[in-house]
C-alpha cells in the first residue's frame, strides 16, 4: 500500500531540494580538497596535466576510463564503426544471414585485435561447453561453466592460458580476462538453454554466432542465449515509431555524458582523493559522505555510457539489449542495486529466481542469494576486498527480507492500515535512507580501498 501511494509534488520537491543543497555543500568541500592537492606528490601518478585551455590538471587514476576514452578511442571507433557499416550491408542485402555475418566480423575483429592463440582459446572453451551441453543435465552445465570461468579467475590457471597470448599493450589484459569471461556466461547461457529444450540442442554454429556479436563480445552486456537467438532470427527488420530518433538522441546523450565527465575530473579528484587516507581523514564529515557518494555516482555513470554506446550500436542491429544500470540515487533496496543488468539477468533467471522461486521463503532466499553471491564473487574474482563486498551484500538482501517478514505480521500490518498510503511511504522512506547509505558503504569497498570504505563508515557512525 504504501509504496505506491504518491507523495505531494510540493513534499517531493522539497526534498529534491534538500538532496541538492546537499550536494552542492559536499561537493564544495570535494572542489576545494582538488584545488590545494593538485600539486601534492602523492597524487601525481592520479592526477595530470589536462585540457590546456582549463588551465588544471586532470583526475587520470581510472585505467578503464582513459583507455576507453584516450588512447583507444580511435580504434574502438573504428571496430564499431566497421561493425555498424558491415551490419547496415548485411541487413539490406541478405537479412537472413546477417547473424552470420555478424560472427565473421567479429571473429576477424578478435583474431586482428588479440591474435590467432586467443581465439583458440576461446574455441575451445566453446566447444569444450557445447559438448557438456550434450549431455542436456543442467547441473553437468553448472559445474563445466563455473570450472570454466575459475579457470581465468583463479591463479595459476589465469596466468597460464594468458601467458599463452603474445605480445603486450595496454589494454590486453582487461580484453584477454574481458572476452574471456563474458565468453564463459554467453556459452553456460546456451548450454543451460540447450538443455531445456525438448527437441535436441542447438547447434555448435548458433553458439558462436552469439558469442562472436562484436559489441557484447569484451564489454559485455551479457544477453541470454534465448532472447539473442530469437531477435537475431528475425526475419522482418522492422523498427517502432521513432525508434531512430530515439537512438540518435541516446547516442548524443552519450556522447555528451563523456564530455561531461573528462570536464568534472579537471575541477573534482574523486578517484584519486581515497588514495590517501591522511589526507581524506582530514576532509570535513560532510566532504568525505559526499567523496564517498560520487564515486559510487561516477560508477553508475560509467557504466551507463558504456553500457549505452553497446546498446545503442546493439539497437542499431535490430536488438532489444538489457537496460542500463539504475542510478544510485534512486535506490533504497538492495533487490535493485546493480551496475550490469545484463549479469543480473543472467543470475536471476538461471540462478537466484531458480533457486528462491517467488522469494518468500526465508530460507530458500538465503541459499539462492549464498548461491548467486557465490557465483558473482568467482565472477569478478576472488580476494578479500571481493570476499567482503560479497559477504555484506548478501547480508543486505537477506536482511530486507528478514524486516519486511518481521512487520508483515498482524499487528504491524493492522498498523500500517490505519495509516494513509502518503504517511506508510514517509515511514518506509526513514528505513529506506538507512538502507541508502548501507548500500553507499557496502559497494564502495568494490571501487577503493577497504580502509577508505572504514573511514567513511567510521565518521558516518559518530555522526549518527
Amino acid at each position: 500500500m504504501g509504496v505506491k501511494a504518491m507523495l505531494p509534488s510540493y513534499e517531493l520537491g522539497f526534498y529534491a531540494l534538500v538532496v541538492t543543497c546537499a550536494v552542492l555543500y559536499s561537493g564544495s568541500g570535494i572542489f576545494e580538497a582538488s584545488r590545494d592537492s593538485m600539486n601534492r606528490k602523492a597524487f601525481r601518478d592520479g592526477i595530470k596535466p589536462g585540457w590546456h585551455y582549463f588551465g588544471r590538471k586532470m583526475d587520470v587514476a581510472d585505467f578503464e576510463w582513459v583507455m576507453w576514452f584516450t588512447s583507444f578511442r580511435n580504434i574502438i571507433i573504428f571496430a564499431l564503426s566497421g561493425h555498424v557499416l558491415f551490419g547496415k550491408i548485411c541487413s539490406m542485402t541478405v537479412p537472413q544471414h546477417r547473424a552470420v555475418m555478424y560472427m565473421i566480423y567479429g571473429a576477424l575483429a578478435v583474431l586482428g585485435s588479440m591474435g590467432l592463440v586467443y581465439l583458440m582459446i576461446i574455441l575451445s572453451h566453446c566447444l569444450l561447453l557445447y559438448s557438456v551441453a550434450l549431455a542436456k543435465q543442467k547441473w553437468l552445465c553448472y559445474v563445466a561453466g563455473l570450472c570454466c570461468l575459475a579457470s581465468f579467475k583463479v591463479e595459476p590457471f589465469g596466468s597460464w592460458q594468458s601467458g599463452f597470448v603474445t605480445g603486450a599493450f595496454d589494454l590486453q589484459d582487461v580484453l584477454f580476462y574481458g572476452g574471456c569471461t563474458f565468453t564463459i556466461m554467453r556459452c553456460m547461457s546456451f548450454a543451460l538453454e540447450s538443455s531445456e529444450r525438448e527437441e535436441g540442442i542447438y547447434s555448435i554454429f548458433d553458439l558462436l554466432k552469439y558469442n562472436f556479436y562484436l559489441p557484447f563480445f569484451f564489454f559485455g552486456p551479457v544477453m541470454t542465449f534465448d532472447q539473442f537467438h530469437a531477435q537475431v532470427s528475425t526475419r522482418e527488420l522492422r523498427r517502432k515509431d521513432d525508434e531512430m530518433k530515439s537512438i540518435r538522441v541516446n547516442a548524443l546523450l552519450h556522447v555528451g555524458a563523456i564530455v561531461a565527465v573528462d570536464i568534472f575530473f579537471h575541477f573534482f579528484y574523486i578517484l584519486t582523493l581515497p588514495s590517501d587516507l591522511k589526507f581524506v581523514n582530514r576532509l570535513s564529515d560532510w566532504s568525505l559522505a559526499g567523496l564517498a557518494y560520487s564515486n559510487l555516482v561516477y560508477d553508475w555513470v560509467k557504466a551507463a555510457v558504456m553500457f549505452g554506446v553497446i546498446n545503442t550500436i546493439a539497437r542499431l542491429d535490430h536488438l532489444e539489449p538489457p537496460q542500463p544500470p539504475k542510478c544510485i540515487t534512486m535506490l533504497y533496496i538492495f533487490a535493485e542495486t546493480h551496475f550490469d543488468r545484463g549479469i543480473n539477468d543472467w543470475l536471476c533467471k538461471y540462478v537466484y529466481d531458480h533457486i528462491g522461486e517467488n522469494h518468500d521463503n526465508i530460507l530458500k532466499e538465503l541459499v539462492a542469494s549464498t548461491a548467486t553471491f557465490a557465483i558473482t564473487t568467482l565472477w569478478l574474482g576472488p580476494c578479500q576486498v571481493v570476499y567482503i563486498w560479497s559477504l555484506v551484500n548478501c547480508f543486505g538482501l537477506n536482511f530486507e527480507l528478514w524486516v519486511q517478514k518481521f512487520f508483515q505480521l498482524g499487528p504491524f500490518a493492522k498498523l500500517e492500515a490505519k495509516l494513509s498510503g502518503a504517511m506508510s511511504r514517509r515511514i518506509r522512506a526513514a528505513f529506506g535512507a538507512v538502507n541508502f547509505w548501507a548500500i553507499v558503504l557496502y559497494n564502495i569497498l568494490a571501487l577503493n580501498s577497504l580502509e577508505f570504505a572504514l573511514l567513511v563508515t567510521k565518521r558516518l557512525l559518530v555522526i549518527g
